[in-house]
């Protein structure tokens, strides 16, 4: 069996079996390739965005044109006004640059808290994480208990290939994010995501100034991870 089989043969049963089940979908192209799975076939699982209030303009346009190809009603989570604007006044729009503290807290208001919102209710999610992707990856599983949110997890492409993640993408003519084809291979919020160098991993243009980050020990926001870059998961449930 193909890959893309394997994934959509995954996707079919995680809709059926774990309903309600969700798409956390960053707008990577990773997640570009599973909505193109679950629209093209119709599968009863929903897609949500966290719209962190830093996205690049080319990430957020991506929501409608995943919207128009496949039908897909996208829904948006937003963090909690009141906490950024108290983040704000104590350390300043652009604070998280002065410490690896300041930034995970950042990504704790922003990125964290609404996905808390956004898995409320749900039995299972849905990510487009590789083991490819950076050091800190290569120990996921297919399908996880997480122990954070305390619901089933499936990382459907974890043992795909970068190249066979843009292989689908030009068979299906697939929407996908523009800074791509800048030479970013990660993207995130537009002030922590860079372009990537020769030699660098997928995931070296995020957070790049700090050092543990660079080192590849430390290049995650907290969704999946805890503070000290660990993973935060069980491999079956309790």
């Amino acid at each position: 069996m193909s890959k893309e089989a394997a994934a959509r043969d995954l996707l079919a049963r995680i809709a059926q079996d774990w309903r309600p089940a969700t798409l956390a979908c960053s707008l990577s192209a990773e997640d570009a390739v599973l909505a193109d799975l679950i629209g093209r076939a119709g599968l009863g699982i929903g897609l949500f965005v966290l719209d962190t209030g830093r996205l690049h303009g080319d990430t957020l346009a991506l929501i409608g044109r995943l919207e128009r190809r496949y039908g897909l009603a996208v829904r948006v989570y937003q963090p909690l006004a009141g906490a950024v604007s108290e983040y704000v006044l104590r350390f300043g729009r652009n604070g998280f640059y002065r410490s690896a503290e300041l930034r995970k807290q950042c990504c704790e208001l922003r990125k964290v808290e609404p996905l808390q919102r956004a898995l409320t209710g749900k039995r299972a999610w849905i990510t487009g994480m590789r083991r490819g992707q950076s050091a800190t990856r290569a120990g996921i599983e297919l399908e996880e208990w997480d122990a954070k949110f305390r619901l089933k997890k499936f990382n459907p492409l974890v043992d795909w290939s970068e190249e066979e993640v843009w292989a689908h993408i030009r068979r299906y003519d697939v929407p996908y994010n523009p800074l791509y084809d800048q030479g970013y291979r990660s993207i995130g919020c537009a002030p922590c995501t860079r372009p990537v160098v020769a030699g660098e991993d997928a995931r070296a243009g995020r957070w790049w100034w700090e050092a543990q980050a660079r080192s590849g020990a430390g290049g995650e926001c907290g969704i999946h991870f805890s503070p000290d870059g660990k993973l935060v998961r069980e491999t079956a449930a309790p």
